[in-house]
C-alpha cells in the first residue's frame, strides 16, 4: 500500500466511532445508502420471507440475472438460464448490514457470475444475540436445498457466500449441515471469515496485531462486535461461533477462502483454510495484496474488487487462476 492511500486509511479509522455507541448510526447510514441503489435490468429482484421455527419471518431478497436480447426482427426476449445459486450471508459484525445495504453488491454478483444470489436479513445483534444469526441462515439454508423457496434449485449447485462475519455464518451453516444431517453444501466461499475466538492482544494470530489499528477495522471494533453478539461467556469455545475450534473439520464443501493483505482476520481465515485442507478437503486460499476489510463493498474500478470476482469465477467453473505477472494477490493454498 503506497503512503497516500495508508495516510488515509489512517485518517479514517481514526475517525470512525466506537461500535457500541456509532452501530445505531451506522445503521442509519446503511439504510440511506441501500435506499440510493438503482436496480439493473439485467437482474430482477424479488422480496419473500422464510419462517423460522420460532415463526419469525425472516426476509431474503433473491436476485435473479436476466439475459436481455434484443432484435429489429424478434423484438425483445428475456432468460432466467443461470450457472447455478449463491447463498449470501451479508458481513458488519452480526450488528450492521442488511440485504437492502448488500443490494448493489448482490446484482453485481448475479450479473458477473451469472448465478441467481439469495441474500438473507438474519436477525442482528445486539437486540438478537448468538445462536440467533446461524439459526436463522442455517433455515433459510434448509428450505433452499429442499427446493422449499426455490423450487428449479439445483441443490448440488448452491454455493453458501459469506463476508466476515457472514464469512462465520457460512463456514458454522456448513458445520451445522454436516452435525445434523439435514443437506449438505457442496461449495463455499468464505471472504476475510472471523473464525477464531481470541482477538485479544495476546492472540496467537499476528496480523491481529499488525492490522488492528489502522486499516478501518480495528482489533478494538472486534472485540466490540463480538461483545453485543454472545451471549454469555461460554459461547467462546462454542465452535458454531468460532468454527476454527471445532475439532473435526472433515466432510466439509469445497471452499475458497479470501482474505486480505492489511486485515486483523488474515491469518486466522487463512489457518482455516489450512486446516479444512489437512483434514481432507478441497480447498483454495488466496490472499488479496494491498487490500483491508470490507473491500468487497467498494466500486468495481478498483482492481483488488476485479481481480476477487477472477478468483470467484474460476473457483466456481473449476478453471485455474489466470497467469498474470502484475496480479495483485498470492495463491496460498490447492491454486496451482
Amino acid at each position: 500500500m503506497n503512503r497516500v492511500a495508508l495516510a488515509a486509511v489512517k485518517a479514517i479509522t481514526k475517525l470512525r466511532p466506537n461500535i457500541k455507541d456509532g452501530y445505531k448510526r451506522q445503521r442509519a447510514v446503511e439504510d440511506a445508502s441501500g435506499a440510493l441503489t438503482i436496480a439493473s435490468p439485467r437482474c430482477r429482484i424479488d422480496d419473500t420471507t422464510v419462517k423460522a421455527p420460532d415463526g419469525h419471518k425472516i426476509p431474503i431478497r433473491i436476485f435473479t440475472p436476466l439475459d436481455v436480447d434484443f432484435s429489429l426482427r424478434t423484438g425483445l426476449h428475456v432468460s432466467e438460464e443461470s450457472k447455478g445459486t449463491i447463498l449470501l450471508f451479508h458481513g458488519g459484525g452480526w450488528a450492521n448490514g442488511d440485504v437492502s445495504f448488500y443490494s448493489d453488491v448482490c446484482m453485481k454478483m448475479a450479473i458477473k457470475l451469472q448465478r441467481r444470489v439469495i441474500g438473507v436479513d438474519y436477525r442482528r445483534s445486539p437486540e438478537h444475540r448468538f445462536p440467533s444469526a446461524p439459526n436463522d441462515c442455517y433455515e433459510v439454508a434448509r428450505q433452499l436445498f429442499a427446493k422449499e423457496i426455490v423450487p428449479d434449485v439445483d441443490p448440488d449447485n448452491i454455493v453458501l457466500f459469506g463476508d466476515s462475519a457472514g464469512g462465520n455464518l457460512a463456514a458454522v451453516v456448513s458445520l451445522m449441515a454436516r452435525d445434523r444431517g439435514e443437506f449438505m453444501p457442496r461449495t463455499q466461499i468464505l471472504l476475510y471469515p472471523l473464525v477464531y475466538d481470541d482477538h485479544s492482544e495476546t492472540t496467537i494470530f499476528d496480523s491481529v496485531r499488525d492490522n488492528g489499528e489502522d486499516y478501518l477495522l480495528t482489533r478494538e471494533d472486534i472485540v466490540s462486535y463480538i461483545g453485543m453478539y454472545l451471549n454469555e461467556p461460554e459461547d467462546y469455545e462454542d465452535p458454531y461461533f468460532a468454527p476454527l475450534l471445532e475439532t473435526d473439520l472433515s466432510n466439509q464443501p469445497r471452499t475458497l477462502v479470501i482474505t486480505a493483505e492489511y486485515c486483523p482476520l488474515r491469518d486466522e481465515g487463512e489457518t482455516y483454510a489450512a486446516r479444512l485442507e489437512a483434514e481432507g478437503n478441497e480447498v483454495e486460499c488466496v490472499r488479496i495484496l494491498d487490500a483491508v476489510h470490507g473491500y468487497f463493498l467498494y466500486p468495481s474500478v478498483f482492481g483488488f474488487v476485479r481481480d476477487t470476482y477472477r478468483i470467484i469465477e474460476s473457483f466456481l467453473d473449476h478453471e485455474p487462476l489466470p497467469h498474470d505477472e502484475d496480479a495483485k494477490w498470492l495463491a496460498l493454498i490447492g491454486t496451482d
